[in-house]
């Protein structure tokens, strides 16, 4: 399969890449930062995110099997990051995916990361 996987080059993303790759799936990335060292080599070509130009994010996901999705926003932190920006480029991106033909998309959803931890007893 191919398959697109938002961030690869951060955190959650690059684990899920691994993965997909060891299963020999081909991967692409998309991403804020295509100027970032890539980890995976050549393995992974990286896409900007080209939230302003829908149709260059379509063109990027043409042949995709699946959508990955860990696009999302820590903190609202206006006006670099906002809550509102991050759903409005996430409905862009579904769109972008619809038009491009991706036929199963995965959204990951991190929340209240800061809260959860083993010390304090499990999830609050």
């Amino acid at each position: 399969m191919r398959i697109a996987v938002t961030g690869a080059f951060g955190f959650s993303g690059k684990y899920i890449a691994q993965r997909l790759l060891a299963l020999q799936h081909e991967v692409i990335t998309l991403t804020n930062s295509p100027q970032r060292p890539n980890p995976f080599g050549g393995l992974i070509k990286a896409f900007p995110y080209n939230f302003s130009e829908p149709h260059e994010l379509e063109k990027s996901l043409r042949g995709i099997d699946a959508l990955i999705n860990t696009y999302w926003v820590r903190f609202d932190n206006p006006p670099h990051f906002t809550f509102a920006q991050a759903l409005a480029n996430s409905n862009v991106l579904l769109d972008a995916a619809k038009r491009a033909g991706v036929s199963r998309v995965v959204h990951i959803s991190i929340t209240r990361a800061h809260s959860v931890g083993f010390e304090s007893g499990g999830f609050s």
